[in-house]
Parts: C-alpha cells; structure tokens; sequence
C-alpha cells in the first residue's frame, strides 16, 4: 500500500486530501509545519509528499530542498493556491519536485498526477 504525506498549515485541505486518499486505498500521514514534515520524512517509510507551497512558519521551497537533501529519490508534488504560475513552477521543478499542482484542480486531476508519479518512481 503506498504510503502519502499530506502537508498543509490548513486542516480543512489536510484533512479533506487525507481522506479522499484514504478512501482510494492509500495510508496518509498528515503534518502541519514543516517540522512534523521533515520528522515524519525521517520516521516513517513514504512513498509521496503532497507539500503545500505557503507555510505558516517556513516557505514549502524550503521544505521540499530539505526533503529532497535526506530523501532524494522522494518523489514531492508542490501544492499551490495561488494557480498556476511558470517561476514557481520551474523554482520547484529545480529544486526536484515531481509536479506542480494547482489546489483549485479537481482531485480527480491530483489523483491523477499522483498515480502517474507513483508509477514512474516505482
């Protein structure tokens, strides 16, 4: 069973992507800074990170080059609510992110980006 890890300082987005993942028959892990991010990294054996690219106390760019550093073969999708936007875009692909998605996508399209990263980094 893959395993996700949803990071988000919104627990409404949080919760609503650990559930609807969950019901799709993935394990989802859950943090809330950056901190409990890069712990759960460390901790527990990932196959993705969904990472919210606006923190409350840390820049996601930062957080996906500290994961990225410890853990590079995990695959990260930058998550953004401020749509779509080419400098961030090729910021988080430089910085090794494995897709760039607007929160104001459907989930079908995240789910859809999630399948075909998890299929290429098997």
């Amino acid at each position: 069973m893959n395993h996700i890890l949803v990071v988000d300082d919104e627990a409404s987005i949080r919760d609503l992507l650990a559930e609807f993942f969950r019901k799709r028959g993935y394990k989802v892990s859950t943090a809330s800074n950056p901190k409990e991010a890069l712990s759960l990294t460390d901790s527990v054996p990932l196959n993705l990170v969904i990472l919210d690219v606006l923190l409350d106390d840390k820049d996601g760019m930062e957080v996906l080059e500290d994961i990225k550093e410890k853990h590079p073969n995990l695959p990260v999708i930058i998550m953004t609510g401020i749509g779509y936007d080419e400098e961030l875009l090729k910021e988080a692909r430089d910085k090794g992110a494995a897709g760039y998605l607007s929160k104001t996508l459907p989930l079908d399209q995240l789910l859809m980006e999630v399948h075909r990263i998890l299929n290429h980094f098997k």
